[in-house]
């Protein structure tokens, strides 16, 4: 369908699994996609790491090979728009060149650091009163003890990496990278800065570094890029990439946004208290909000949204659809003496179709999602993935059901939690993110919800389609209220009164294995 003004956005969602690029009208149509593949590095003592470089190859290639399909006239793209994973560490020279692999939003090495740097003499769950009083009232948020945010990539590097810390121009999220490669420029928007819990986000408009809290950190400011407000335009495409690409100089490249925040425009639930449920390799259950507020013990805080002027409940299951990657390359298919060869390219399919066979509930089978430790509704990087109740009687089959249902559970935890924090209760819930695409996920989560699950037109795609429809809106071809318009539902899933009661009572065996287990976890993992 082609646009209204003839104008499309080239729009890129790096994920962690690789990155998506589309063209994508200014109405929010999706004209054609590519995506291309990359590398993580899993490292000892909780490392996880990708290469820059890897992520602009792979860039470049989709996008080279979307736009040779002739699909738009080259001169009707107008503007390009990022959005990418969050909560991760690119440190570059005054080139703009990459000086080691990023460090991605999966990495606790940053812990012991984080933990110095927020404790005091009298502690609020591990955090020093007067601190986290601090940060809470400015912020909305504080460092996560887990190291896993971008302040603890950056402690890291400063302490066990000192010379890349020296070496150092500027320390950018991998979104701002992009944008950097784009334009030359180096700068942060106001929401793609907040995981480095540095900046005063009390007043949206004006969201500004706090000199303070930059001294609590101990990370040297002139490291820190630029602030841009967010939907602003950050200015033309380089002519080497306007050349490389075959696209017009004057194309603008928006500021962009971490994907968090562009899933939440691409799922079309703009409106306040109106929710989505993302699942990809992680998850998270979100709305705008009209305020700013922090719950501490439950990890749930409000952060500026890529929306000016709105916040955006912040939540994170770490791993979800991960854990079908992990029955995949490491259980079902991997590359060792008992294999019979390569996972099939509709996996995915297969899973479901086997989940199908096993009733609700799998026979009491539990799995627990926590494969990289947790953070809403409890922060703790210690506590590990696991089957419980396994009898001779379980199958295949109901392993991989137990893994859609443990992710299921894990979502309901954050769900009544962010329920309670919003004071409200979602009647129905957008779903996106590549998990979306199994109806009988979607039909799991209504029935462990007990919510209605609304599946958005091309859910996979939800990323990158917020992303154009950002730029779209920072270019002023549409308007707020327009977004729900441009998101077509093409499913809706109503849950399943009769498996009301085995649902309720998985799920609360469900809290209690981590009740009951966390001490365990914390002693084997202790080192991590």
């Amino acid at each position: 369908m082609a646009a209204e003004n003839g104008m499309y956005i080239l729009a890129v969602d790096l994920g962690t699994g690789g990155p998506k690029v589309a063209l994508i009208s200014t109405d929010g149509d999706i004209a054609g996609h590519e995506f291309e593949k990359t590398e993580l590095f899993l490292l000892p003592g909780g490392g996880a790491e990708q290469d820059p470089g890897g992520w602009w190859r792979a860039i470049s290639a989709a996008a080279k090979r979307l736009l040779s399909r002739g699909l738009v006239p080259a001169e009707s793209i107008v503007a390009i728009s990022c959005t990418a994973q969050w909560m991760g560490t690119v440190p570059v020279d005054h080139d703009g060149n990459h000086l080691m692999n990023a460090i991605i939003w999966m990495d606790a090495r940053g812990a012991k650091y984080a933990k110095r740097i927020t404790r005091g003499l009298v502690n609020v769950s591990g955090y020093g009163a007067g601190k986290l009083r601090e940060w809470l009232r400015l912020t909305g948020g504080v460092p996560s003890r887990t190291g896993k945010d971008s302040l603890g990539h950056i402690l890291y590097i400063q302490n066990e990496l000192p010379e890349i810390y020296r070496q150092t121009f500027k320390f950018l999220e991998p979104m701002d990278y992009l944008n950097l490669r784009l334009t030359g420029k180096a700068a942060a928007s106001y929401d793609t800065i907040t995981g480095h819990w540095l900046t005063d986000n009390r007043d949206l408009s004006n969201v500004t570094y706090v000199d303070k809290l930059i001294a609590l950190s101990g990370v040297d400011h002139k490291k820190l890029p630029d602030l841009k407000p967010t939907g602003a335009i950050l200015g033309p495409v380089t002519a080497e990439i306007a050349k490389e690409f075959g696209l017009s100089e004057n194309v603008q490249v928006v500021m962009g946004t971490p994907d968090t925040e562009s899933a939440a425009v691409g799922s079309g639930a703009v409106r306040y208290f109106e929710a989505h449920l993302y699942i990809g390799t992680s998850s998270w259950l979100t709305c705008h909000v009209p305020f700013k507020r922090t719950d501490i013990i439950n990890s749930i805080t409000s952060l500026p949204s890529a929306i000016p002027g709105r916040y955006l409940v912040a939540t994170e299951q770490d791993i979800a659809g991960g854990c079908l990657t992990l029955l995949r390359d490491n259980i079902f298919y991997p590359d060792d003496e008992l294999s019979h060869g390569a996972a099939p390219d509709d996996v995915l399919e297969t899973f479901c179709r086997m989940a199908e066979r096993v009733p609700a509930g799998s026979d009491k089978l539990i799995f627990t999602p926590w494969l990289n430790g947790e953070r809403t509704p409890v922060e703790n990087h210690l506590i590990r993935g696991g089957f419980f109740n396994q009898s001779l009687s379980h199958t295949r089959a109901h392993i991989i059901r137990a893994v859609f249902e443990g992710v299921a559970y894990n979502t309901r935890w954050m769900h009544e939690h962010v329920e309670r924090y919003v004071k409200k209760r979602f009647e129905a819930i957008n779903i996106i993110g590549g998990g979306a695409n199994s109806s009988e996920w979607c039909q799991i989560h209504a029935d462990v919800l007990d919510r209605r699950i609304r599946r958005v037109k091309q859910p996979g795609l939800a990323n990158v389609r917020g992303a154009a429809l950002l730029g779209s809106l920072a270019l002023g071809y549409i308007t707020v209220d327009d977004i729900p318009e441009r998101v077509e539902i093409t499913d809706t899933y109503d849950p399943n009164p009769e498996n009301r009661e085995i649902y309720d009572e998985l799920f609360g065996e469900f809290l209690n294995i981590y009740k009951n287990n966390k001490q365990m976890y914390a002693r084997l993992n202790a080192t991590e």
